[in-house]
């Protein structure tokens, strides 16, 4: 892969001595990583730790008759076992609903099951034991009556009249339908040149992180209170939830999220074991931890993507697109997710779909049900890939039916980089955004003229390769409008502190956790050049309750636009009142002077006059030589919430080069090129790597990865010798450029990018196959891509 590549935009630099912003800096953090001297959750001991195993329902759909724990509480080292009717006294069920989502509906869910199980890998029985072996030999002597009932597994038949239906109480198994119609979409497809129009099918998947979800509750009967020590993403939001479902003052719940191996969004919900575990630390008063188990893992943690979408596309004589129309049915498991729903994917699809383009009518129809499988909810990209893959591959049929080259077709209907800001015609409300600009750099990044020619001989001699472009939009730096105004308390705003130490040294703390993505790095980056000190005199704190501003987390791409926003204004605002401080100590006025690398300067001559050091010692240790009624304030506090937009769009486009090989339907991934517009680069070695890793990620689900279930809502490949997760060896070597195009809406002007390389991927890769599947008038739509469907597609195999 090609080294991070820097290139001068005329951005304006944010400060007088802009050092970092905008450079490669290694990450902050790294040394200690590598060093093995992170610390996970699973490396934390407490005094007097007790270990909670789960006996999870082995079938899709059950009645629990009876439970007989008598044999498992004779085992060595057993503490307590629990079930699901002993548990609903601790801890109230939850129903993960939106208001502003119309009309959803879930059922109550309690933490351990209470009479039915409702998926294969359901919570039912905690045991808890002095050791984790302990608690699985005991497991093993639950004994479980249950009547199997049938379940519902295929989401085409979930509202049929003969399906059974999940929760008699909520009278179907729709979850929650969505429909929007600009009005004259008939009249565009009976107007059009042409139609086009195709069924895509996309496979369960889940987030295969190194660390598996954990925590550890640690209940305080002496004060009171309760401190849980969590691998998740939104530490603040896991505070609210637990003092909501157990009853308790927000301020006698700590949420600590110390290292995070990785969240890809299934650590942003919160699950029925992870209140288990809270409430067995309350009844038992102490510590009692919970690690997965991979395999538990493939059925407990949230899946993402099983969509049905039937698309069609209308253009004019000259290309133009003129309406798109899709109908998205997609299956979400027996409940809605806690407190994000389940809903939202879905959702996310209608106002994503065409996104990129200038047409005027668009029509769409959700429909979101219920089954007996794992529930599905957010996972990185939310929605993105599959609109993406919609949207681009109706793209590629229209263009393919007028022949029309597909990178010219883009060309001539995104929005025009001057047009913004505007409306998607979903209402999605759009800023700036720079299609054009990116599908100019990636046909010269590519040589896409040569790269044509080349495939055009190839194919002469029998080898078939394919180009495929995705054109994408991304939500990121989220407003209130999420999440605030369906009624979860999910913070839009961020809070960030800064704090000058007595030898100089700056601390940052802020709620935006560390998962792996580099965000200490970028913090430091931003709060150094904000007060104007060396990055190595930077420390960050994150992810503790106690310590850290109240603030959202790590989702939605927001942590480097909003995080940092708060990290910058936090800087700025520590800056003026060191130099307050300095001209009280030099007699000087402060506007001649400045902060410039840890010491304070005369901004005419550059002459240092103190440095921070001595600053500090003055302010902490000798306020009685400054003036009366004058005290140093070297610890401030700032807020920033993005309200300008609902959301601030990332946009880029993706190119894949291919080569399938006819006779088995294996695909070769060759190449892979990627122009993002993140607004203002903050970090361009840290950008890419992201982009890069989310690109592997979606090429995982349009390649490899499927959650495959029988007829009986059972996981047939729950383990990593089955489930298939993309390796280096398979991946292409990945370009990544960009274009600069800062968000208004903050002073820092970045916008995510966390998540952008996972919306376009499968789509570029999906239109790369078809492109080498055109010769024989060949097409596949249904992720993965697996050499089945490609030898399918061609009437190789039946």
């Amino acid at each position: 892969m090609n080294a991070p590549e820097r290139i001068p935009t005329g951005l304006a630099p944010l400060t007088d001595d802009n050092r970092y912003i905008g450079e490669s800096v290694a990450r902050s953090g790294a040394r200690r990583l590598t060093e093995g001297r992170g610390s996970y959750l699973d490396d934390l001991r407490l005094a007097r730790m007790v270990h909670v195993v789960y006996w999870r329902s082995p079938v899709a759909h059950a009645r629990i008759r009876s439970i007989d724990v008598e044999q498992a509480r004779a085992m060595p080292g057993v503490v307590a076992i629990v079930d699901g009717k002993q548990m609903s006294t601790l801890c109230k069920p939850w129903v993960a609903t939106l208001a502003h989502l119309a009309g959803m509906k879930s059922a109550p869910q309690y933490p351990l099951a209470v009479d039915r199980a409702c998926w294969q890998g359901e919570p039912v029985v905690a045991i808890v034991a002095e050791t984790r072996a302990q608690a699985e030999d005991a497991l093993q002597f639950v004994l479980v009556d249950w009547e199997e009932l049938p379940p519902v597994v295929d989401m085409e038949t979930a509202l049929d009249a003969a399906t059974p239906v999940i929760h008699p109480d909520l009278g179907d198994n729709l979850c929650f339908t969505r429909s929007l119609d600009t009005g004259g979409v008939d009249q565009a497809f009976a107007q059009a040149h042409a139609v086009a129009e195709a069924s895509f099918d996309f496979g369960r998947h889940t987030g295969v992180t190194l660390e598996p979800r954990c925590q550890i509750a640690d209940w305080n009967p002496g004060d009171l209170r309760l401190t849980v020590y969590h691998s998740q993403q939104a530490p603040h939001m896991m505070q609210d939830l637990y003092a909501r479902q157990f009853d308790l003052p927000e301020s006698s719940v700590r949420v600590i999220c110390k290292d995070v191996g990785g969240s890809f969004g299934i650590k942003v919900h919160a699950y029925p074991d992870d209140f288990a575990t809270v409430a067995l630390s309350i009844l038992l008063k102490r510590p009692v931890k919970f690690v997965a188990d991979r395999l538990e893992s493939f059925v407990s943690d949230i899946h993402a993507r099983e969509h049905r979408v039937r698309g069609r596309i209308a253009v004019a004589p000259g290309g133009e697109i003129t309406a798109f129309e899709i109908d998205d049915l997609t299956g979400i498991g027996p409940y809605s997710m806690f407190p994000r729903t389940s809903a939202i994917e879905g959702n996310q699809v209608v106002n994503l779909v065409g996104g990129p383009y200038r047409h005027q009518q668009y029509r769409a129809h959700l429909n979101v049900v219920f089954q007996n499988k794992t529930p599905t909810c957010q996972y990185r990209g939310v929605g993105h890939p599959i609109a993406c893959a919609v949207t681009e591959g109706l793209v590629d049929l229209a263009a393919h039916k007028i022949g029309m080259d597909p990178l010219e077709m883009r060309k001539r209907n995104v929005i025009p980089d001057d047009a913004y800001p505007c409306s998607g015609i979903s209402g999605i409300k759009l800023e700036v955004l720079s299609h054009e600009a990116c599908l100019n750099k990636i046909e010269t990044m590519m040589d896409y003229a040569a790269l044509r020619a080349e495939q055009e001989a190839l194919r002469r001699k029998g080898i078939y390769r394919g180009i495929g472009f995705a054109t994408v939009i991304e939500l990121t730096n989220p407003s209130a409008a999420f999440y605030g105004v369906g009624g979860a308390r999910i913070s839009s705003q961020e809070g960030a502190t800064a704090k000058l130490e007595p030898t100089g040294t700056v601390t940052i703390m802020i709620g935006v956790g560390e998962q792996g993505q580099g965000t200490e790095g970028i913090f430091a980056q931003i709060a150094a050049d904000a007060v104007g000190v060396d990055i190595d005199k930077v420390r960050i704190v994150t992810g503790d309750t106690d310590v850290t501003p109240y603030g959202g987390g790590t989702w939605a791409s927001r942590g480097a636009g909003i995080g940092g926003e708060a990290v910058l204004q936090a800087g700025l605002a520590l800056r003026d009142n060191i130099l307050a401080v300095a001209e009280k100590i030099l007699g000087r006025d402060g506007a001649g002077m400045a902060v410039r690398r840890g010491d304070i300067v005369a901004v005419d001559t550059m002459e240092t006059l103190m440095p921070l050091s001595e600053l500090g010692r003055i302010a902490y240790f000798r306020p009685d030589t400054l003036p009366a009624g004058f005290t140093a304030e070297l610890m401030v506090t700032r807020h920033y919430a993005q309200r300008d937009y609902p959301f601030i769009f990332t946009n880029g486009v993706q190119a894949s080069y291919v080569e399938v090989d006819v006779d088995t339907g294996f695909v070769k991934l060759l190449k892979h090129w990627v122009v993002e517009d993140c607004g203002r680069v903050l970090n361009p070695m840290l950008v890419d790597e992201q982009m890069r890793g989310a690109i592997v990620q979606g090429i995982g689900g349009a390649m490899f990865e499927e959650c495959l279930y029988d007829e009986n809502g059972l996981m047939k490949n729950g383990s990593m010798a089955d489930y298939l997760v993309p390796m280096a060896s398979e991946m292409p070597d990945i370009d990544v450029a960009h274009i600069e195009t800062p968000t208004a809406s903050s002073k820092l002007g970045a916008k995510g990018a966390g998540e952008a390389g996972t919306a376009g991927a499968p789509a570029a890769v999906m239109n790369a196959i078809n492109d080498a599947l055109a010769p024989f008038d060949a097409a596949v739509f249904s992720q993965p891509f697996t050499p089945e469907k490609i030898l399918r597609a061609l009437g190789k195999v039946k």
